[in-house]
């Protein structure tokens, strides 16, 4: 069974940077991609950032050049550094990881951007 705990959620001011994690233990064979997903209140999930085994790495629109995804792949741990916060990228942040044959969500953590 796998595991996925994230963190580096928090509360901060607009322009600011946060930088959340996720560790995934338990058994794992081989994991062919990571990625971040979120939720705001009253809407649908949606697609943030994502990162496969050797590196490629795709964004949102919404996102790019201010979000960074990356992976540890010996920590089995994949990162998203976000720069320039804005107030509406205030959502729940859940972690994904796609292994060979299904796929694990983490517990998701709270981002709030002030204005």
């Amino acid at each position: 069974q796998v595991q996925l705990v994230e963190s580096g959620g928090g509360l901060v001011q607009a322009g600011g940077s946060l930088r959340l994690s996720c560790a995934a233990s338990g058994s794992i064979f081989s994991i062919n991609g990571m990625g971040w997903y979120r939720q705001a209140p009253g809407k649908q999930r949606e697609f943030v950032a994502y990162i496969i085994s050797s590196g490629g790495t795709n964004y949102a629109d919404s996102v790019k050049g201010r979000f960074t995804i990356s992976r540890d792949n010996a920590k089995n741990t994949v990162y998203l550094q976000m720069n320039s916060l804005k107030p509406e990228d205030t959502a729940v942040y859940y972690c994904k990881i796609d292994l060979s044959s299904t796929y694990v969500w983490g517990q998701g953590t709270q981002v709030t951007v002030s204005s």
